[in-house]
């Protein structure tokens, strides 16, 4: 493995301000202090950040590693953890939605499996924080150029070239950068969009998520911390047909709470619309090559799956754990950040449980967002039987932690 010189070699370029990208910056920068120069460039940091009804789902093991970054305690408080998840299958006019599957939302005493976090208030930490330990923030677009001897020159959209000795892709879905490095993609559309909104009901959630499969998709209830006009909020992720979403999104307030009342159900008394929901079309893809020359891909630049378990920002945070060890590990044997190496190692760590995760969530979608009688019997009769197998049950709820199988220390909530 190449040996690391002064100068290109202890610059990394992050292109994309994200959550992905603005956790991986902070993560170097802890790590590596003053040795290493670490820039996140995004022309979105131009402004303030942009207000909209996003809220993830955060696993235990990606809440680790924000924890041990310094970033949960300042999100926290605009968090609410998930106690409990039920799961229902049935028709969108039922209604009574029967529950075939219950998980208890912890996975040790006291530590739930997530919380739900608003992005506003996790983009506030992350920038805070990464502000706090000198990473620099540019407003600016990036494009890689030619690899040097030991560097890979980036363009700034500003006008600077600056020679790194790594550029991460974290610009989202439509990489411009993974199209640069001519790294293929492979994927799909689904006939689906995904709707969400923050609904005010006046019953306390008690931190219950759930989540309908209905012949359309599923529609998950989420929950939030409390405010709103009702006093108790949730996070609707409402998976619709495509085809439908025009139609139900130009419909006066009324009408569209009475098109979320009849899948959000009458459990938690009134319900109030807190802002007009958003819709967004789904799709999976995973890109062909997760490194290239000095290029590493990173969250939806590497790959976008069905957001029926909620995995998406997940993932992306576990990229962010195996990439900030691989690149650490390398920096302190005086080891040459960017090399092929040390990228390999990257792509071999994160690749087959991509890949996993995005079978498994297609197939859950294709298998529960239809209404075939033989079909439904049958996978009825599956959460059945799930459900009344403890041991499978905390299997499946350790999965959705994170914290199965072989784990990146940040994930444990270690310092690199």
């Amino acid at each position: 493995m190449a040996q690391s010189s002064e100068g290109a070699s202890q610059h990394i370029v992050i292109a994309g301000g994200g959550v992905a990208g603005l956790t991986l910056a902070v993560a170097l920068k802890q790590a590596l202090g003053e040795s290493f120069r670490v820039i996140v460039a995004d022309p979105a940091l131009a402004g303030p950040a942009r207000a909209d009804d996003r809220a993830y789902a955060v696993a235990a093991a990606a809440r680790n590693m924000l924890e041990a970054l310094g970033i949960w305690r300042l999100a926290e408080a605009a968090s609410t953890a998930m106690t409990e998840m039920v799961i229902t299958d049935s028709r969108t006019p039922d209604l009574v939605r029967p529950v075939f599957l219950t998980f208890d939302g912890e996975i040790e005493p006291g530590q739930p499996f997530a919380h739900m976090v608003e992005n506003g208030a996790l983009m506030a930490a992350l920038l805070q924080v990464a502000r706090a330990n000198g990473v620099e923030l540019r407003p600016e677009g990036v494009r890689s150029g030619t690899e040097g001897d030991g560097a890979l020159a980036v363009v700034f959209t500003g006008g600077e070239t600056l020679d790194a000795a790594l550029l991460v892709a974290a610009d989202g879905a439509r990489s411009k950068l993974r199209e640069q490095a001519g790294i293929g993609w492979v994927g799909w559309s689904y006939p689906q969009s995904g709707i969400v909104a923050t609904i005010g009901h006046e019953r306390p959630h008690e931190g219950r998520a759930v989540e309908h499969f209905l012949p359309s998709g599923p529609f998950a209830i989420l929950p939030l911390a409390d405010g709103g006009k009702l006093g108790h909020r949730s996070s609707i992720v409402w998976t619709e047909r495509s085809e439908s979403v025009p139609a139900l999104l130009a419909l006066d307030e009324s009408d569209l709470l009475l098109e979320v009342e009849r899948r959000f159900g009458l459990e938690l008394g009134e319900i109030a619309l807190e802002s007009r929901p958003g819709a967004y079309p789904l799709s999976f893809g995973v890109a062909r090559r997760f490194i290239g020359e000095r290029l590493a891909l990173l969250g939806d630049a590497a790959h976008v799956i069905h957001p029926i378990a909620g995995q998406g920002l997940n993932l992306g945070l576990k990229d962010v754990a195996a990439l900030a060890e691989a690149i650490v590990d390398a920096a302190r044997l005086g080891l040459d950040v960017g090399s092929s190496e040390v990228l390999e190692a990257y792509e071999k760590g994160r690749r087959f449980d991509t890949v996993a995760m995005g079978v498994v969530t297609d197939g859950l979608n294709r298998l529960f967002s239809n209404d075939s009688t033989p079909l439904r019997l049958a996978r009825d009769l599956g959460l059945g039987l799930v459900e009344r197998m403890p041991g499978l049950k905390r299997f499946f709820i350790r999965e959705a932690a994170g914290l199965a199988g072989p784990t990146p220390r940040l994930l444990k909530g270690e310092m690199l």
